[in-house]
């Protein structure tokens, strides 16, 4: 993995972990590197130290002066890290709003799901809406049957 320090084209700085220096090449090539900031996709690396395993025996590091060349915005002394883009950011929003729209008006039978999607497809319950939990072998055999069933998307932090 490898940090950039970067900037876009209103003077915004952030930074950025990226696999390779080739991986961001790619990305930015693809407009995928934003500014977390404006959503703009031109993004630059900014001169930035290496980060070395001995930090603590090097000197602390020194400020730049505050004369900046003519037309480059001064950096903000802290840069917030941005690892995903907004599109991204965006879409876990609505996963999660999804989930909780679904336990508001669901019930969650658990474990029980494919049974008590069963009892209602087969009218030996009243017909609601359910969430809970299927093995993707349960799941087949629901859908087999006839019986809509959906899976949820993994919520984004679920991942991590």
């Amino acid at each position: 993995m490898i940090r950039y320090a970067l900037s876009c084209d209103s003077g915004h700085s952030f930074e950025s972990w990226f696999p390779s220096s080739d991986s961001y090449d790619e990305q930015a090539r693809a407009g995928l590197v934003t500014c977390p900031f404006c959503d703009s996709p031109k993004v630059a690396k900014r001169i930035m130290a290496p980060s070395l395993g001995r930090a603590a025996t090097l000197p602390a590091p020194v400020e730049a002066p505050a004369a900046a060349t003519p037309g480059v915005p001064a950096a903000p002394a802290e840069a917030p890290v941005s690892l995903v883009a907004e599109p991204e950011r965006q879409l876990r929003a609505m996963i999660r709003a999804l989930h909780e729209h679904v336990a508001r008006t669901a019930d969650h039978v658990g474990a029980d799901f494919a049974a008590e999607a069963r009892r209602m497809h087969y009218g030996e319950t009243e017909q609601r809406a359910i969430y809970g939990e299927a093995s993707l072998t349960e799941a087949r055999s629901l859908l087999d049957e006839g019986i809509a069933v959906q899976p949820l998307p993994a919520l984004p932090d679920d991942r991590n």
